[in-house]
């Protein structure tokens, strides 16, 4: 399942580069386990919505000869261009500034896939988000996402990680985001968005601790902080949450 990453990151050259460019759970393959539950094919138009420093972008462009638009809001896409030149894949790599909560800058119906890594629940966990994204997918098209979340069964933050998570991390158990995709079925306004939308796949992933722990390399001092938050975790509490729905 993950072949491109770990040949990526048998090379010692590639694997500082990962070191440096990630900004959480390793995204590389994170989106190496959620692309192979979608058909992409060759020159599939791809939106990677919270790219940060395009790993995800990395995988679609290099695996699947995808042209994809990296849209971030942190990350300059001056910033992304230059990686993307470093990294030889500027011809099938187009930065772009997005706030997703704002609109997005492109023409509705432009997108095979609409794919967000790591990044959806800092803006996406409301009813309004979902069905504000699914004009800018063509029919037959996919949403699909993957953040980091809770265990189903987890309730509120663990005790043992209070010191070390807070609410604004906006982590969710797979059940809640369920519930909140078929809320957004219906939309703010109440519109039932049924017959634009099917929800094909919800899971808890395979990938969360490799993710969290190739995280934890990174010289990147989030990542150092949450060495000790990864010792009392322990695999107790984390998930990784993939959701995937189809434009009808």
């Amino acid at each position: 399942m993950y072949s491109f990453t770990d040949q990526f990151i048998s090379d010692e050259k590639n694997m500082e580069y990962l070191k440096a460019a990630m900004m959480g759970p390793n995204a590389m393959r994170i989106s190496e386990e959620m692309a192979s539950y979608l058909p992409i094919e060759k020159d599939k138009r791809i939106l990677d919505l919270g790219c940060g420093c395009g790993l995800s972008t990395l995988l679609l462009t290099e695996k699947y000869s995808a042209t994809v638009f990296a849209a971030d809001l942190w990350v300059s896409p001056t910033d992304n261009y230059e990686r993307f030149k470093q990294l030889g894949i500027d011809g099938k790599a187009i930065p772009v500034f997005a706030d997703a909560t704002k609109g997005l800058p492109f023409a509705h119906g432009y997108f095979d896939i609409l794919f967000t890594v790591d990044a959806y629940h800092y803006f996406g966990n409301n009813t309004e988000m979902l069905p504000s994204l699914i004009p800018y997918v063509k029919k037959g098209g996919y949403i699909a996402v993957a953040v980091p979340g809770w265990k189903n069964g987890v309730k509120g933050i663990p005790e043992e990680l209070q010191p070390f998570v807070f609410e604004d991390w906006y982590f969710y158990t797979l059940d809640w985001w369920k519930g909140l995709w078929a809320k957004s079925m219906w939309g703010a306004s109440g519109r039932n968005n049924s017959d634009k939308i099917e929800i094909t796949e919800t899971r808890e992933m395979d990938c969360c601790k490799q993710a969290w722990d190739e995280w934890l390399t990174s010289p990147n001092p989030y990542a150092a902080e949450d060495i000790e938050l990864m010792e009392v975790e322990n695999g107790k509490y984390f998930s990784m949450i993939q959701l995937i729905a189809r434009v009808v």
